[in-house]
């Protein structure tokens, strides 16, 4: 049993599916007994009106029937519930009760039973007033000075105050600069109005300054529009305190002083009543409602502020005295007398929890019961403390931070790629120029084996595929149970993709509140890009990928793209690509050998890593553990030099174009200035064919846009094409220097950093930054070049000579015998020495030439890699 927890003194669940807010709870001695004691009054936004006399036999006991004293339907959504002197010739309290469009003012009474079912009571309509605006809150006390009643003041929604005396309307009022209603309250000190506007400032009007101003109902009426019909609305005072309010309160415990509390969105402000600040407070939680309600020492005022967290906080000024737990959000707090006990806390929640409370302690009658002594088996200990560090050390693995596998996990996500292609295609606003686009199915199952809220299933496909649907959210998933969902991937852009690969990620809650992801990826098939061709002779660039074992039958390995009928003599195959592109794949007859050749470079990407993997594969089925693919070629540098060419110009022409669209944009405003200048001059004058001027800036801006936007296409596919290459690249390193997993992830985090490309940050100068780096780590000559410092700034270069030049530079000192790594064993030698060890780089005379354009940047694999027996 908690110390801070608020103690259940009498609580109720009113209706079902009912709503309340702020203004739905009112305590007063209603019924007007003499008692002292206060009745709990409760109206709904459905129109039901209850009030209650809580008197539990013993705290926390059941709602009792005769604790109900008044329940009725009054048809309309009830916004506001006060009680107060409303009624003339009587100075006893009434019921007021705001509706959207009516104010309806009641007497409850009291009849003593006669039998044992108890007391009745009922309520009376004394007065109402139908409203011509929607109202949203009100306000009332003895506005003017009036003694013995109170007036009431209400605020509609287009921010007109409208005040009625009693039995009678008086006048309505339009408050100046509104935009949205906030809170209200009066000051009957300072005999004012004080609210909070949509610009975020407390304001204060005086009634005196309301009743003598211009009346709102004459506001639209031209002939009455003249300065004896009134003054101006003029603000008493205002203070700007930046951000909405959630509530305001003017209470006055001392009689010569009385305080404005504000309570905002994340401060709690204590105002003078001319505006000053007496105190502030900063709030590290996000309050729901508030009421200040006694002075416990002289020149200090005790709060009540509830917030989202379920706490009730206790504040003397700025002071946090007490903090209990709730079982609810409190929208609405009230401090009430009932029978004997003083100070009991009533909070109302949004959807109907009434609850009574108290803030006192509640004493713990548990004991812990002995405990049997036995003697202690050290043995026993010793293996469990073994069995607890081996849990701790596989826990705190870097490499392991999440070590449940997937049977233990509490969601598991699979991905299932359907082996055909859908015979209707699900392509949707595809760019392809194709006369068909394919779509392929994936099946997406969800398992859950505990309860999962809210969980959201993100499918992510690298553009240019696309998705039928990629978001999918359900309210929650019970334990043992499975959502299963079908969506399909198409090329939806006009150029190949670089990775034929989709990742599916669920993000839930699990019941402690713990937000918990789950995840898997997908790999598509070759066939929804391209689709089988007779094979070309003639190809720009070619490539051969040695193996270590006989050429396997494309009839085996790609039994999608070759026509069974051919049988084993099929050593050709060609693959048209749907953007238009043809590449063809060769297998020697008499060698190892594979040959992929196209005329684009970038379409060699895909066969080749589809040729890999396959292969692979294949020899798997077989238990064969030692094939292996190698690249005894060129690294083709100069071909891909000029794919990194190509999307430079594209990201040096967007940049041209928005300074181009800048100067047309601020010529155009210009020229508009200009324009709306003479228009508006009451001696007309000739334009000067600035019209002319506008009209053609226009066009301009209109031509550049558009040539902007086809520039930025230009350079997403550019980017396509530039991943692809890249990866060829990389797998080619990785083939001629037989890299392992490791450096094989070092590469493609060095050449492929960024996902999308932008103006911002590009391409060519990450990639120039970490090739820089490994130069200067790993790969480095001496420690000279360690002591070099990179630019801790990353900008647009002007040219990509010198990427072109380190890219050079990387290869050919792994051409050397450099090994990629990022350990850093000693502070001084950042390389990392890989089994077999590696000595320092000699000086190379090409490390020193400069590239010249045109000229043939390639290395050959062969006899170029410097080989060491590893030391002891």
């Amino acid at each position: 049993m908690s110390l801070f927890k608020a103690r259940d003194w009498w609580s109720t669940t009113l209706g079902e599916k009912e709503e309340f807010d702020q203004g739905c709870l009112c305590i007063a001695d209603v019924d007007n007994s003499g008692s002292g004691q206060d009745k709990v009054i409760v109206g709904s936004y459905m129109g039901y009106l209850r009030i209650f006399n809580p008197h539990p036999v013993k705290p926390g006991d059941e709602v009792q029937p005769e604790d109900l004293l008044l329940e009725v339907h009054l048809r309309e959504p009830i916004l506001q519930v006060e009680v107060g002197k409303f009624v003339s010739a009587t100075e006893g309290l009434h019921l007021a009760v705001l509706h959207c469009r009516k104010l309806c003012v009641y007497a409850v009474s009291g009849t003593l039973g006669n039998v044992d079912h108890g007391n009745q009571y009922q309520i009376k309509l004394m007065y109402e007033h139908n409203l011509q605006r929607t109202a949203c809150n009100m306000t009332y006390g003895p506005f003017g000075g009036v003694k013995g009643r109170d007036l009431i003041c209400i605020q509609s929604m287009d921010g007109m105050l409208m005040l009625f005396e009693q039995e009678s309307y008086a006048f309505g009022r339009f408050l100046p600069g509104f935009l949205l209603p906030g809170p209200l309250a009066y000051s009957s000190r300072t005999d004012s109005f004080i609210t909070v506007s949509s610009c975020q400032q407390v304001e204060s009007y005086k009634y005196q300054v309301l009743a003598f101003a211009t009346d709102a109902d004459e506001r639209q009426d031209a002939e009455q529009q003249k300065l004896s019909s009134g003054k101006r609305l003029a603000v008493d005072w205002v203070l700007n305190i930046g951000e909405q309010a959630l509530d305001i309160c003017v209470v006055s415990f001392n009689q010569g002083v009385s305080s404005v509390f504000v309570l905002g969105e994340r401060n709690f402000f204590c105002l003078k009543d001319n505006g000053q600040i007496r105190f502030m407070k900063k709030l590290d939680y996000s309050p729901s409602c508030f009421i200040p309600y006694c002075s416990v020492r002289e020149g200090t005022i005790n709060t009540l502020i509830a917030n989202h967290s379920k706490m009730l906080n206790v504040y003397q000024d700025v002071t946090l005295k007490w903090a209990t737990q709730l079982p609810h959000i409190p929208v609405s707090v009230k401090v009430a007398n009932f029978q004997d006990l003083k100070g009991v806390v009533v909070t109302l929640s949004d959807d109907g929890h009434l609850q009574c409370s108290y803030l006192g302690t509640d004493p713990s009658l548990f004991q812990a019961p002995k405990v049997d002594s036995r003697e202690i088996n050290y043995e026993e200990m010793n293996a469990e403390m073994k069995e607890l560090q081996k849990i701790i050390r596989e826990a705190t693995k870097t490499q392991d931070i999440l070590p449940e596998s997937e049977k233990q996990r509490d969601v598991v996500v699979t991905a299932e790629v359907s082996p055909d292609l859908d015979e209707e295609s699900q392509a949707i606003d595809s760019e392809v120029k194709a006369e068909a686009v394919p779509s392929v199915t994936v099946k997406i199952t969800i398992h859950s084996r505990v309860t999962a809220q809210k969980p959201s299933l993100a499918v992510c496909v690298q553009a240019p595929l696309a998705v039928t649907c990629d978001q999918f959210v359900w309210d929650n998933l019970e334990p043992d149970s499975s959502e299963t969902v079908f969506l399909s991937v198409y090329l939806k852009e006009n150029c190949s993709p670089s990775e034929l690969e989709g990742n599916c990620m669920v993000s839930y809650n699990i019941p402690t509140g713990i937000p918990r992801v789950a995840q898997c990826s997908f790999s598509l098939p070759l066939r929804l890009v391209c689709f089988p061709s007779q094979p070309s002779k003639a190809a720009n660039h070619k490539l051969t990928i040695d193996t270590n074992k006989p050429p396997i039958s494309f009839v085996t390995i790609f039994p999608d793209f070759v026509d069974p009928s051919e049988g084993d003599q099929a050593n050709a195959l060609g693959f048209q690509f749907l953007t238009g592109s043809k590449t063809t794949l060769l297998a020697s007859k008499t060698s190892q050998r594979y040959r992929i050749q196209s005329d684009q470079l970038e379409d060699l990407w895909l066969i080749t890593k589809e040729l890999t993997h396959r292969l692979q594969e294949h020899f798997k089925k077989q238990n064969c553990k030692d094939f292996a693919c190698t690249f005894s070629g060129s690294i083709p540098l100069q071909e891909y030099f000029e794919l990194i060419d190509r999307h430079f110009e594209l990201r040096l022409n967007a940049e041209k174009f928005q300074e181009l669209l800048s100067e047309r944009a601020v010529q155009f405003r210009a020229i508009e200035r200009r324009l709306l200048t003479r228009f508006k001059d009451k001696t007309p004058a000739p334009l000067q064919h600035l019209d002319t001027l506008l009209e053609g800036t226009f066009r301009e801006v209109i031509a550049l846009a558009d040539a902007a936007e086809e520039n930025q296409a230009n350079m997403f596919q550019a980017f396509a094409k530039l991943k692809s290459a890249t990866h060829l690249v990389i797998m080619l390193i990785s083939l001629w220097q037989k890299l392992s997993t490791d450096q094989v992830a070092i590469l493609e985090a060095t050449f492929l950093p960024l996902a999308e490309d932008t103006q911002e940050l590009g391409w060519e100068e990450t990639v120039d930054a970490a090739v820089s780096y490994l130069l200067r780590t790993c790969l480095s000559k001496s420690s000279k070049e360690q002591a070099l410092t990179l630019s801790s700034q990353l900008c647009m270069p002007k040219d990509t000579s010198k990427l072109k030049k380190n890219i050079t530079l990387f290869c050919d000192r792994l051409a050397k015998g450099g090994r990629l790594s990022l350990s850093t064993d000693s502070p001084t030698q950042q390389a990392a020495v890989m089994p077999g060890g590696c000595a320092t780089i000699p000086e190379s005379d090409l490390e020193e030439r400069t590239i010249i354009p045109g000229s043939t940047a390639m290395f050959s694999g062969n006899g170029q890699i410097t080989k060491q027996k590893s030391k002891p």
